[in-house]
Order: structure tokens, then C-alpha cells, then sequence
């Protein structure tokens, strides 16, 4: 069943798209010829590498740096001298040169960065996940059409020829046949944060207040500012929101062709075990999503494979960062850059070699800038902002959970085999490392109504005030009409 956003009419969808977003070329710039200069809104590792692809693609220019970070910032003037700096991406966009900008900066300032961006008559490149709350990616959405902004969001792997083979392969050969359940992994190893007794003292050289933009001014008990905020909700999403949102992403539009834009039912259960760390996010997390056709669960850990062990993941079945799609006829096994279908006899059919998406990812945004087709767009806003959603939704049931309940787990078990399996790998998982399910949280069985954008029903009233953070003055993201 596809599910859409009530708010169609502005949204609109992938069959309208070349008829509601063609928008008329900028005033000022970014004509068929000319050259596309672009602003970096941080000048972080990963902007580094967007700075590398776009300092070699035809036509565009690195005219602009900005971060807060101002040892960031002469990093990447030393690279790029002729770019103007800037600590404030509001000084970057009181800039009339610069038609675009690529945000790649922490997850909470994704969406407010993107919406003063498009405001100011830029396109954007937005780095994964779109938003920090499901709310603001909507309001990122509505701007990108009112305002007639060209915005790509960085799920580049969307950009990968592969993926159209893969979804030929499953739909219109059903190759594998019907397709009844999709297990998504992410299975990676991190390390503790460290924890601290007194708080974190900030650089002199950060523009702290900038940093902190639309967050909550909070003491931070970690050892590194940078990086590591993804793992505490008041500036990161976690590894859901990390990686999570790519092989989600994956799932949706090779699984579900994208005609499932958000879950309906949402159960998660979840835990930051074993480091004793000052993060926030957790490093277990285990989720069911009801899709209305597809049963779909998701697998995520960033602990060794036991306590003693230095490097390996926990064993799992599949691509430590991929999908599986469980059919009649086998499995099909994907993964950035390559997927496998096997028969039911464990025999490989057919391989598909492909690539990351990435210089194709960032060409097909510029190539969008020039003919202000965002209906070209291989992840326009609205695409991530669906995939975005499922990891925002799995935050939400995780941080809504109580205790561990093992009826409940056991409850859903019996409904959604996939659920029962996977819990099963994680008891064996955490008990190598000593630790028991109980110090786990779970989450009620959570009622979303993907029209309404609300939940309802048990634990609706620990989920719903998760769908929108309060911001910190004077950054805060607007409602767009």
C-alpha cells in the first residue's frame, strides 16, 4: 500500500513530479553555461571529499568555506585560497555569488542550514540523514517547493546504475519470485566515547554558540567535540541515523520502489550496553517496521563480536551494511556497490556489480542546477526525507521504550518471524559480551498515522513530542506554509 503525506498538493509525487517541479532558472546565476559556484556549510571530512568531486567536475567552483571550526576553515582555505571564509552560514548566504551550497554539517543543523539556504535563493546539497526530527525534514520539504530550490539529499548510492538493474531483476523479471520479508543490517564496529568528570572545554578557535546553532546548550561529558556528537541525541541521531539511513534507503527503493514512504507500526528495542560511555544513542538497536505489504526489521550493532574479541562484528546473516529480501524462490543479498541473488539451494544466480554512487551522485545535482529539473534528482528532498523518516521513527521508539519486557519481544515473535530471529542473534550477541536483554529498553507497539504525521495509542505520549525538537533562539526552524 503506498503511503503518502496529506500534504500531496505540495509534496507532490514521484508521477507528477516533471509537472510540479520545473522550476524557472535563478535571477542571478546558475545558467545553462555558466559556472556553478558553490558554498561549503562546514569544512568537515565529509564536506572534504564533496570539495575534492566538486573541485573536479565541469563548471562549478569552490567559491565559499564556512564553519565555526575556524581551524577547519584555514584547513581547507590552504586548499582552496581563492574562497571567501566565513565562520556563519549567514554571512555565507548574504552572498549573491554563491548559487548552492552542500550542508555537511552535524545532523542538527541539516534542515534549518538548508531552509535559510533555499530562502536565500540557493539550491542545496544536503548531507544524510535530512533532518534531526521528522517535523523540520517536512518543513524542508515545503520549502524546497516554495521556494523552487533544486535539493538533493546525500543517499548516493541512489546514483549507482546497479540499483535500476536490481529492481528489473526483482519486479519486472521476478527473479526471485514474490518477495515476502526484508532484513536490513548494520553491523559495524565503534568505540566508547570516553566519559568525563567535568565537562568538555570548547576550543577558543570555535564559534561555540554557532556550533551549537539550533541545539540545547548542554555540558558535553565526551573527549571530542567533533565527530562524536553523533552519538548524543541533542546534536546526532546514532548510527540509525548514520548508516542506518543509507541501507534503509537501500531497502526502500529496491524492496518497496519507494511506494512505502513511512511505516504505519513501529516496535524497537535498544540499549547503550557494555562501554559506560557518555553517549546517549544506542549501540544496539533493533527494530520491526510494519510497511503494510513487507515485514521489515532492521539489525544494528557497533560492538565486537564479544567482549574479548578487538575487531570482529557480531555474527549475522547477509552484508554487514545491506539488506536481504527473502523471496519465494531465494534470497537477494545487497550491499553499496554489489548484490547477490541466491536460489533456494543456496546457489548464486546472478551478480550485480556497481559502485558507491559517488562523483555520479554530486553530477546529477549539478546537471539539476543548470535545468532546474528537480524531478531528475536521484534523492530530492522528498526521497530522503521518507528514508530519513524510518531511522527519525526508530530513534523515537527507542528513546520512548521502557523496560525490557520478554513476553512483549516474545509477543511479536509469534506474529513476525523475522523479529523473533533477529532478537534471538542479539541474546547471543549481547551474552558474549555479559550482558543480559534486561538492560535493554522496548518500545510499546507504536500506532504512526503517516497522514496525520502523529502517533496514537500506547505511547503516543512519550513518542509524539519526539517528532519536533525545541530550538534554541535564534535558530530555529521555521514552519513553511
Amino acid at each position: 500500500m503506498t503511503r503518502q503525506l496529506n500534504r500531496r498538493a505540495l509534496l507532490g509525487t514521484a508521477a507528477a513530479a516533471s509537472a510540479v517541479w520545473t522550476f524557472p532558472s535563478s535571477p542571478a546565476r546558475a545558467m545553462a553555461n555558466d559556472e556553478i559556484r558553490l558554498g561549503f556549510v562546514s569544512c568537515g571530512g565529509r564536506a572534504g571529499g564533496h570539495m575534492r568531486v566538486y573541485s573536479e567536475t565541469a563548471g562549478v567552483a569552490v567559491a565559499a568555506l564556512c564553519d565555526p571550526d575556524g581551524g577547519r576553515v584555514y584547513d581547507k582555505s590552504r586548499i582552496f585560497p581563492k574562497a571567501k571564509t566565513y565562520s556563519d552560514v549567514r554571512e555565507l548566504l548574504d552572498n549573491q555569488e554563491i548559487d548552492a551550497v552542500v550542508v555537511a554539517t552535524c545532523n542538527h543543523w541539516h534542515c534549518l542550514a538548508s531552509i535559510w539556504a533555499m530562502q536565500a535563493g540557493k539550491d542545496v546539497y544536503v548531507e544524510k540523514p535530512l533532518s534531526h526530527s521528522q517535523w523540520e525534514g517536512d518543513q524542508t520539504v515545503k520549502a524546497a517547493r516554495k521556494y523552487q530550490r533544486i535539493c538533493q539529499v546525500g543517499t548516493q548510492q541512489r546514483s549507482d546504475p546497479m540499483q535500476a538493474e536490481i529492481k528489473k531483476f526483482l519486479h519486472e523479471e521476478q527473479g526471485l519470485g514474490k518477495i515476502l520479508s526484508c532484513r536490513v543490517n548494520r553491523y559495524g564496529v565503534r568505540a566508547a566515547i570516553g566519559k568525563r568528570s567535568e565537562p568538555l572545554k570548547i576550543d577558543k578557535s570555535i564559534d561555540y554558540d554557532v556550533w551549537l546553532g539550533p541545539a540545547q546548550d548542554k555540558p558535553i561529558f565526551r573527549d571530542n567535540l567533533q565527530y562524536d556528537w553523533h552519538w548524543d541525541y541533542n546534536t546526532g541521531s546514532g548510527e540509525m541515523g548514520n548508516w542506518g539511513v543509507h541501507v534503509l534507503d537501500d531497502a526502500r527503493n529496491n524492496v518497496f520502489q519507494d511506494k512505502v514512504t513511512l511505516p504505519s507500526r513501529i516496535m524497537a528495542a535498544g540499549g547503550r550496553v557494555a562501554w559506560n560511555d557518555a553517549g546517549n544513542t544506542p549501540n544496539v538497536h533493533f527494530v520491526y517496521f510494519d510497511t503494510g505489504e513487507i515485514p521489515t526489521v532492521i539489525g544494528l550493532s557497533n560492538l565486537t563480536a564479544s567482549k574479548d574479541e578487538q575487531t570482529r562484528s557480531a555474527e549475522h546473516p547477509g552484508p554487514g551494511s545491506g539488506y536481504i529480501a527473502y523471496c519465494e524462490g531465494g534470497r537477494f543479498e545487497g550491499q553499496r556497490g554489489r548484490a547477490v541473488a541466491y536460489d533456494k539451494d543456496n546457489k548464486v544466480i546472478r551478480e550485480f556489480k556497481g559502485n558507491s554512487g559517488n562523483r555520479i551522485h554530486q553530477q546529477n545535482f549539478i546537471d539539476c542546477v543548470r535545468s532546474r529539473d528537480a524531478s531528475a534528482l536521484n534523492t530530492d528532498v522528498e526521497m530522503g526525507n521518507y528514508s530519513t523518516g524510518w531511522c527519525n521513527l526508530a530513534n523515537i521508539a527507542f528513546q520512548a521504550g521502557d523496560q525490557y519486557s520478554t513476553d512483549a519481544a516474545e509477543e511479536l515473535a509469534k506474529q513476525v518471524p523475522e523479529w523473533g530471529a533477529l532478537r534471538e542473534e542479539m541474546k547471543v550477541h549481547l551474552a558474549a559480551h555479559d550482558v543480559p536483554m534486561t538492560q535493554l529498553s522496548l518500545s510499546p507497539m507504536l500506532e504512526f498515522d503517516v497522514d496525520d504525521a502523529k502517533f496514537s495509542g500506547a505511547g503516543a505520549d512519550k513518542a509524539n513530542p519526539l517528532l519536533k525538537r525545541q530550538y534554541r533562539a535564534p535558530y530555529v526552524v521555521p514552519e513553511i506554509d
